[in-house]
């Protein structure tokens, strides 16, 4: 993903999955001790493969790399398929390194969802369920073979206009998937950690959908 509205959707490639009644108070309990099992110390890195898939587009976008949680609100995405890209969330500013190309800096404040993305991202490696919970309204599922899916939904009605939710799928206390819908309609949908290599040559929004849900 690159920087922008429809670019930085790429932080996006960061999580995923489905509902339930979310004001029942076990299940905002069971929520907030799944988010809290999910910290890591920083730094923290993961290897993610992402695939965006966009009208416009007839297949889908596929890049991968690694992402980095540095601390506090530092995020930083190395693309390094098909070609190499920095990019860096620190001290409100965005950064973008790419090869052969000058460096972009640009405020964090022009790019809201960005934002958005930048809290859920740290909330959830920091284990910090009640920054998660400021920005989004959390749902939490669990089924008979242990498998979980958070649902994310942005508070912000103005940011839900362009982000609609955040599904981040799992198994104990690690995140396998994140699935980031736009109200658009465009999705982009990444496999993290040992799950980046299950990345197919030509993938659908249905198999990933389908990897995500299982071993």
């Amino acid at each position: 993903m690159t920087f922008g509205s429809k670019t930085w959707t790429l932080l996006c490639g960061l999580m995923l999955s489905l509902c339930a009644n979310a004001s029942a108070p076990e299940n905002a309990a069971t929520a907030r001790a799944l988010v809290s099992s999910l910290g890591r110390p920083a730094p923290a890195r993961t290897p993610f493969a992402e695939a965006r898939f966009m009208k416009m587009l007839d297949k889908p976008l596929i890049v991968s790399g690694q992402l980095a949680w540095l601390g506090d609100d530092r995020l930083e995405r190395t693309v390094e398929h098909p070609n190499r890209e920095v990019s860096t969330i620190a001290n409100g500013e965005v950064t973008q390194q790419r090869e052969g190309r000058s460096t972009r800096s640009f405020s964090l404040k022009r790019a809201p969802q960005l934002q958005l993305l930048l809290d859920s991202f740290v909330a959830l490696l920091g284990g910090d369920a009640p920054r998660l919970e400021q920005a989004f309204v959390v749902q939490h599922r669990v089924d008979d073979g242990g498998h979980w899916t958070l649902t994310l939904t942005p508070r912000d009605a103005k940011l839900a206009q362009t982000v609609s939710r955040i599904d981040i799928d799992g198994r104990g206390n690690e995140p396998h998937c994140m699935r980031m819908q736009e109200a658009d309609g465009d999705v982009a949908i990444d496999l993290l950690g040992l799950y980046a290599s299950r990345m197919p040559a030509t993938p659908t929004r249905e198999a990933l959908v389908t990897l995500c849900g299982g071993d």
